[in-house]
C-alpha cells in the first residue's frame, strides 16, 4: 500500500485540537495548557487554532462520551479548510472510538496528524486508512510546554510538518530528562522550566551497517489493546517494516517487555523486520536492564543476534521527542548510530 502524505503546515493553515482519550486538556486546572499552545501556534507560526467542540468538556464527559470524541476526529477530517489535526493528550481507551470511526473518511480527506502514547490506536487507524501519521507533539506535553517548546522538539515539527527535508537526520537531543524530573502542571508553574542533564547519545544494542524500511509502531503498552482487532495488521503487514517501540511512564516491569517481545515473536513479526528503533525509558531503574531483555528475546530467543536495535531514541514519553512520520522509509545506519528519515514528512 501506498501511504497517503498530507501538505504541510502553511501560514493562515486552519488546525484542530482533539480529546480522543483523556479529557484533561478541559479540567479547569489544566485548561490554561490549551491557551497557551493556542498562543503559540498562532502567534510563532500563523496558524488558526480551534477546539474541536468536545475537546474542552474535561474528563468526565470524555469518558461517558467515546462516541464524541469520535465525532470530532471525523468532523475534523471532514472540515476541508482544516489542515493539521493536533492531540491533547494520551490516556488509556483511545480503542472505545473504533466503532465509530469511518475510515473512508480518514482516506479520503489526508491531513496531519500528531499525537503519541493512547494515541498510538489512532495511528493504527491511520495507517489502516492509508495515511501517513507522525507520531510525537501532543498539546499538552509538547507544544503547551512551560516557557517554550524545547529547541529539539520545535526544530523537528518545523523540519516535518513546515518545512519538510528531501532527507532528514533525526540526532539524539544534546538533553534529556526523566519522567520524574517533570515540572507538576499546575498555572502557577508556567515560569518554570523543566530541568535536562547531558545525552550521552544513542546506544546501539546489536546489528551492524545499514538497514531500511518503513517505520511504525508506537506505545508498547497500546499494542495489548490492539491485538486481535480489526487494527492489528496481518503479519505479512511487518515485511521490511522497521518497529517503532516505546513505554510509557507507567514504568512497565522487564518480565512485561520480555512477554509482549515473546507474543511479537509468536506471531513472527521479529523474523519480518529490518530493525527496532525504541525510545528511552522513562525512568533511570529501566535503561539497563530493557537493554538486556531486548537482546534476550530479539538476539537469543528469536535468533537475531543481526538485527539492529537503536535504542535511547528521543520518542514517546522520553523527553524531548521529536516527530517521526509513520509508513514512511528510514534508514538506521549502525556503525554512525544515527537514524535518518529518507523522504519528505509531508508534501
Amino acid at each position: 500500500m501506498t501511504m497517503q502524505k498530507p501538505e504541510r503546515l502553511r501560514r493562515g493553515d486552519k488546525v484542530a485540537v482533539v480529546s480522543l482519550s483523556s479529557g484533561s486538556l478541559g479540567e479547569a486546572k489544566s485548561i490554561h495548557k490549551y491557551h497557551i499552545a493556542k498562543e503559540r501556534l498562532e502567534r510563532d507560526y500563523g496558524l488558526r487554532v480551534v477546539a474541536m467542540p468536545h475537546a474542552l468538556k474535561g474528563k468526565d464527559f470524555i469518558y461517558r462520551h467515546p462516541e464524541a470524541r469520535a465525532q470530532d476526529l471525523m468532523d475534523a477530517f471532514r472540515d476541508e479548510e482544516i489542515r493539521a489535526v493536533f492531540c491533547a493528550i494520551g490516556g488509556d481507551d483511545t480503542i472505545r472510538l473504533l466503532p465509530y470511526i469511518d475510515f473512508e473518511v480518514l482516506k479520503n480527506n489526508p491531513k496531519i496528524f500528531t499525537g503519541f502514547s493512547d494515541t498510538t490506536t489512532n495511528h493504527f487507524m491511520m495507517q489502516k486508512a492509508g495515511l501517513v501519521s507522525y507520531y510525537g507533539l501532543s498539546v499538552m506535553c509538547d507544544l503547551a510546554e512551560y516557557v517554550a517548546i524545547n529547541e529539539y522538539s520545535r526544530a523537528m515539527m518545523e523540519r516535518t510538518l513546515f518545512d519538510p527535508q528531501p532527507r532528514l537526520e533525526i540526532p539524539a537531543s544534546p538533553f534529556f530528562a526523566y519522567e520524574q524530573e517533570k515540572v507538576p502542571w499546575a498555572e502557577e508553574n508556567q515560569n518554570l522550566a523543566r530541568p535536562t542533564r547531558q545525552n550521552p547519545g544513542y546506544k546501539l544494542l546489536q546489528g551492524s551497517g545499514r538497514v531500511e524500511g518503513a517505520l511504525f509502531g508506537g506505545c508498547l503498552e497500546v499494542f495489548v489493546m490492539l491485538m486481535g482487532t480489526a487494527l492489528w495488521p496481518a503479519p505479512d503487514f511487518w515485511e521490511g517494516k522497521l518497529l517503532l517501540l516505546e513505554t510509557s511512564e507507567d514504568d512497565p516491569p522487564d518480565d512485561l517487555l520480555r512477554l509482549y517481545l515473546r507474543g511479537f515473536q509468536a506471531q513472527g513479526i521479529l523474523q519480518r523486520i529490518r530493525g527496532i528503533v525504541m525510545g528511552r525509558p522513562a525512568t533511570p531503574e529501566k535503561e539497563e536492564s530493557y537493554q538486556a531483555v531486548l537482546k534476550q528475546v530479539v538476539g537469543f530467543e528469536a535468533g537475531r543476534p543481526e538485527l539492529p536495535i537503536l535504542y535511547n531514541v528521543n520518542v514517546g514519553h522520553s523527553y524531548p521527542i521529536g516527530v517521526f512520520p509513520l509508513g514512511l522509509r528510514y534508514e538506521i545506519d549502525c556503525e554512525r548510530k544515527m537514524l535518518t528519515l529518507l523522504e519528505s514528512a509531508t508534501r
